[in-house]
């Protein structure tokens, strides 16, 4: 007898109820070529799921309520098992483009056929890109000039460690101007305990000591406008 295929493990992160629905439909139609192994409609809820079922490949909303889901792809790819395919409304190129620099194995919009979908899903598990060639040249162009951008500057590496919430964190420190931990915890909707430990994450990322030290940092750098 010829060993049975495992299918295809599946998981689902869109904040779209009607989204989400449509696809688990659609992906658990093919079973047992492939099948839905989890859902998540927020970056902490595919955080909490990736470490449950560790699926295969994984199709990700960029835009999650209104948080960067560009923040969250270094902890789903940890695994070394599943591979992330961006299936977004997004038009930003750049937004994109940052996806396949973080890791992102392929790009398909969410007008794209069933079809090509599955078909995408298919590739990736095989260890294919779904990325077209015009994303690519501009991802290796991007991939150079970062290597020619950290010869010639030393603090670019550091601040490309940055998350989108630690670069609103900082432009919110810049612009309450000396305000408590408590005013910029509100102004940010979190607890001065969560404010604190981005902090301390961004002190280390950056070399500085004290939201003093920031302060000039990001004025310095222009770190103080909030990320586009």
């Amino acid at each position: 007898m010829q060993p049975v295929e495992k299918p295809i493990g599946v998981m689902l992160v869109d904040d779209h109820q009607t989204m989400l629905w449509g696809l688990s439909r659609l992906i658990d139609g093919e079973k047992p070529r492939m099948q839905v192994v989890g859902t998540a409609r927020n970056c902490e809820e595919a955080l909490e799921q990736v470490d449950q079922v560790i699926p295969d490949v994984i199709l990700l909303d960029l835009d999650l309520g209104g948080k960067c889901a560009l923040d969250i792809l270094p902890v789903l790819l940890s695994n070394s098992v599943s591979r992330v395919m961006i299936l977004t409304g997004e038009r930003q190129q750049k937004t994109l483009d940052l996806a396949v620099l973080g890791g992102a194995r392929g790009v398909l919009r969410k007008d794209a056929a069933a079809d090509q979908v599955l078909q995408a899903i298919e590739r990736m598990h095989k260890g294919e890109l779904c990325v077209d060639n015009e994303t690519m040249g501009r991802v290796f162009a991007e991939f150079v000039d970062a290597k020619r951008t950290h010869k010639v500057d030393p603090e670019a590496e550091k601040q490309a460690a940055l998350t989108c919430k630690e670069r609103k964190i900082i432009h919110t420190v810049v612009d309450g101007n000396g305000a408590s931990n408590k005013a910029l915890a509100e102004r940010l909707f979190i607890t001065e305990h969560t404010l604190r430990n981005h902090l301390t994450s961004i002190y280390q990322k950056l070399g500085v000591s004290n939201r003093l030290e920031l302060y000039v940092y990001a004025v310095k750098h222009h770190l103080d406008k909030l990320p586009s």
